[in-house]
């Protein structure tokens, strides 16, 4: 199955040509223009077909002469463009096309075909299944977009005659309980265009996905099953909401997902994915850098999380429970907490399939010295001392033993101290040292570093 991706934007486009904002700025000096999200499937099936969609093929160098079959989402005019119909006519084609889609959308075209235009209107509601001219197998699916005026909108799953198949999921938000349930029972797709639109705006509407609901929906698909290692998540119908393309790469590239590019060409069964390895990433920075919501984001697909709390609990202490609260509250409902100091024996526990977030290395050294009596010992007693800094050494040898072995995908979380201001204390002073030791030896042992400042992540190491 040959996928061409004839746009990828949202229905402005991206950058929207009347904006100046910061991320449409960026994709602009970077000259990654999307047009509205459409695309060419072997030559002979189009997904969608807005007034960009026919002269985006031109560009590509394509033309839609052996376009038998096309599949319209929904009657919104970046989706469904008549026009096409007319200038096909007036090319002469008297091959047959078939149109298949919501009432809406078919209403939308049917005055733009002329009385002899070889042209049928196939009316398709959510569970319809059919085979197209040239043998393609699809079902549509309900999407949760559109309203009375503009009628329902569906997704669109695709079986090439090799059984290749290909999930297109634009326009719509979170599935409802059917949709979901029949993707759930799927067998497993090779190719997933996925919408994302709103990036970190999470207050525009239901009807789109963004950021974070297309994390916990591709992190449910595979849990299910309906995506494997295997499966290409590409995302699409991209708008200006979204965070600047560089950045938005290395936010999807966490999730195992990429975002598409208009002119891309997928060939789906004869390429392998480019997906994420199972990795270990530090991710530090100050206090409120906002390094625990990045740590979370490059887990958020993956359908489990053990999240290792590291801080234990703090009878009487308000402030520390709301802020433990805030924690809990923002973590799928899938995640599983572990509350422990023990974080080497988590890693050597795990397997594989595992996912590892801990947060954070800052309390599990200021643990792992009170243990071993740094602070209660009296500076004067070498032996002591001496005792206390090989307890320490043991148990960062434990933990950097672990990370390295371990097969899981593993995220820590740890504090920069370093840029602040000098301690007052010289007990302040030997834990800023001693955290600045092991974030240095930390840093070595895993695969990707990130440092966040002012909510703006860095790699320091790795490509991610």
């Amino acid at each position: 199955m040959e996928v061409l991706l004839l746009g990828t934007g949202s229905a402005d486009g991206w950058p929207n040509p009347f904006c100046s904002c910061s991320s449409c700025a960026a994709a602009q000096t970077l000259g990654l223009v999307r047009g509205q999200t459409a695309a060419l499937v072997d030559g002979v099936l189009l997904l969608d077909c807005g007034p960009e969609a026919p002269r985006a093929a031109a560009r590509e160098g394509r033309d839609l002469h052996a376009v038998r079959d096309i599949l319209l989402t929904h009657s919104h005019p970046d989706h469904t463009g008549p026009g096409a119909l007319l200038w096909r006519s007036w090319a002469g084609r008297t091959e047959p096309l078939t149109i298949h889609g919501p009432a809406q959308a078919l209403d939308a075209c049917r005055d733009w075909a002329g009385p002899k235009d070889p042209v049928t209107f196939h009316e398709v509601v959510a569970g319809d299944r059919f085979s197209t001219s040239e043998g393609h197998q699809v079902t549509a699916l309900a999407a949760t977009h559109g309203d009375a005026g503009s009628g329902p909108g569906l997704l669109w799953e695709v079986t090439d005659p090799k059984q290749r198949r290909l999930l297109y999921a634009t326009d719509t938000g979170w599935p409802s309980a059917d949709t979901l349930g029949a993707l759930e029972a799927a067998q497993p797709y090779d190719l997933v265009l996925l919408e994302e639109t709103f990036g970190d705006c999470e207050d525009l509407g239901t009807d789109h996905l963004d950021l974070t609901s297309f994390a916990a929906l591709v992190g449910r698909l595979r849990a299910a099953g309906t995506l494997t290692e295997d499966t290409q998540v590409v995302a699409v119908h991209l708008g200006h909401h979204n965070p600047a393309p560089d950045e938005l790469d290395r936010r999807l590239g966490a999730l195992g997902a990429r975002a598409g590019r208009d002119g891309e060409v997928i060939t789906v069964g004869s390429q392998a994915p480019d997906r994420s390895p199972r990795t270990r990433t530090l991710v530090l920075g100050g206090a409120r850098s906002g390094k625990s919501l990045t740590a979370e984001r490059l887990l958020a697909a993956d359908p489990e999380v053990t999240y290792v709390a590291t801080g234990g609990k703090r009878a009487g202490d308000e402030e520390w429970e709301q802020r433990v609260r805030i924690h809990q509250e923002r973590r799928p409902s899938t995640w599983t907490t572990v509350e422990t100091t023990d974080v080497a024996a988590v890693l050597v526990k795990a397997c594989e399939r595992d996912s590892i977030l801990v947060d954070c290395l800052t309390l599990w050294l200021a643990d792992c010295l009170d243990r071993a009596g740094t602070w209660s010992s009296d500076p004067s007693d070498l032996d002591a001392a001496a005792a206390s800094a090989a307890s320490v050494e043991a148990e960062i040898d434990a933990l950097l033993g672990a990370v390295r072995a371990t097969e899981a995908r593993v995220v820590l979380v740890s504090n920069e101290v370093g840029q602040g201001v000098v301690p007052g204390t010289r007990s302040g002073r030997d834990f800023r040292d001693e955290l600045g030791r092991l974030n240095a030896r930390v840093a070595d042992a895993v695969d990707d570093v990130t440092f966040v400042v002012a909510g703006q992540a860095l790699t320091l190491k790795g490509t991610r």
